[in-house]
């Protein structure tokens, strides 16, 4: 059997298992994310195991070692995974409400009602989790779901695999609601993001070059961000004490993530400020390329950056530094380089925050906290599925609302149009 067939059949089972999924009630979705997370915990060593395989010849192979990071699973994350599913297990179910319901001068009741997007595709590499958190905001939002892990993480994807359709059907649901292709051939990707009218939306997550090719080929809609070029702004009234722990937390908490600070903004009015600023983030091994008025202010723990530095996702122990003039020239240095996902400003001038918050055009903005809170869990979320940077469908982190979308309901009682 051809990758293209093999991938066609396992999309039409899941989206016949999709219609039992988006009918079946909240307490045997609910019932099906507590069984999967009991059958985590009982195949918990299996599942590390596999983890510590893929580990080892992601090694061997010379896998990155942000990716690495985003690849390991440890007892703390797996209690992570556990935590995830009884998170969004308490969410309230986001389907089958009708809002904004508002009667007609013709009699009859217009309102919409949140329904369920249908198959959801994703596609995905090295972090196991990931294959969780899709997994349980698909299912409670009454999707069904087809996701390609990375082939770093095949024999973890694959424990998980196991674990969610046991709980599936142990909850009465069917098993082919999530599938995960054991195939690493990339045709597998392809194959999935031309199945219009199999596959209602395509969630790419991993590098530029990834997203890049799913966005091109797709004949499905697809939920994107291309990179994290995110930014921390250092405005003229800022709490030098915060700002640094801002600066330095955004940057270093995680390297690997889409929403660790690549670039710092600072006003020329507390360019003094940066030789403090910098000595933690040295201290942590981080690498400063910076403005010729940053070099000045560091001297050799600086390096004169590139115009490409501007403009790079580095996922590692790397920054870009800038002094700018004032607010403007902030915001216009942010909406040229920045990849609108998320940007911060550090003051303590309440119209500054609020101008800000209005000028950037990024899926998240923050006033005074570090951009590693761009993430759907830190927003409340349960999980996310990714982050969308796109303005149509959703934008920002994606949670159960964001795996929705709305129909017109009409209620009358024999009303006819005269």
């Amino acid at each position: 059997m051809s990758v293209q067939q093999y991938v066609k059949d396992l999309a039409i089972s899941a989206k016949n298992a999709s219609k039992l999924v988006a009918n079946s009630p909240v307490s045997v979705r609910n019932a099906a994310l507590e069984a999967i997370a009991g059958t985590i915990q009982s195949q918990r060593q299996s599942l590390l195991d596999a983890n510590t395989m893929d580990l080892s010849a992601a090694h061997d192979t010379g896998l990155d070692s942000a990716l690495i990071d985003r690849l390991e699973l440890t007892e703390t994350r797996v209690d992570g995974m556990l935590e995830s599913l009884a998170i969004v297990q308490a969410l309230p179910d986001p389907i089958g409400g009708i809002e904004g319901l508002r009667s007609m001068e013709s009699g009859i009741q217009v309102g919409k009602m949140r329904v369920p997007l249908g198959l959801i595709g994703i596609i995905y590499e090295s972090r196991p989790n990931v294959t969780i958190d899709a997994a349980s905001l698909c299912l409670k939002s009454g999707n069904a779901v087809l996701l390609r892990g990375g082939s770093e993480a095949l024999r973890s994807n694959l424990v998980l695999a196991s674990c969610i359709q046991a709980g599936l059907e142990a909850a009465g649901l069917p098993a082919q609601a999530v599938q995960v292709l054991d195939t690493t051939d990339r045709e597998g990707v392809s194959a999935m993001v031309k199945l219009s009218g199999i596959v209602d939306m395509v969630v790419p997550r991993g590098g530029k070059g990834l997203i890049e090719r799913v966005a091109s080929d797709a004949t499905v809609p697809v939920l994107k961000h291309l990179d994290g070029i995110c930014h921390l702004y250092i405005h003229s009234d800022a709490d030098p004490a915060m700002a640094i722990e801002l600066a330095v937390n955004a940057k270093t908490h995680r390297y690997g993530t889409c929403n660790t600070m690549e670039s710092l903004l600072i006003d020329s009015e507390c360019a003094a400020l940066l030789p403090e600023l910098a000595r933690p983030l040295l201290e942590k091994g981080v690498v400063l390329r910076g403005c010729e008025q940053t070099c000045v202010w560091l001297g050799d723990d600086c390096t004169l950056a590139s115009e490409e530095d501007w403009s790079t996702e580095y996922l590692a122990p790397i920054l870009s530094i800038k002094v700018v003039e004032d607010f403007d020239a902030a915001v216009d240095h942010i909406a040229r380089f920045g990849s609108g996902h998320t940007d911060g400003i550090v003051t303590q001038c309440h119209s500054s925050a609020m101008q800000f918050l209005r000028a950037v055009d990024s899926s998240s903005v923050m006033v005074n906290a570090s951009t590693r809170f761009a993430d759907g869990y830190e927003y409340g979320l349960g999980a996310e599925i990714g982050i969308s940077t796109d303005k149509i469908h959703a934008r920002g982190p994606v949670g159960l609302e964001g795996l929705t979308s709305q129909k017109y309901v009409v209620l009358g009682n024999g009303h006819i149009r005269t």
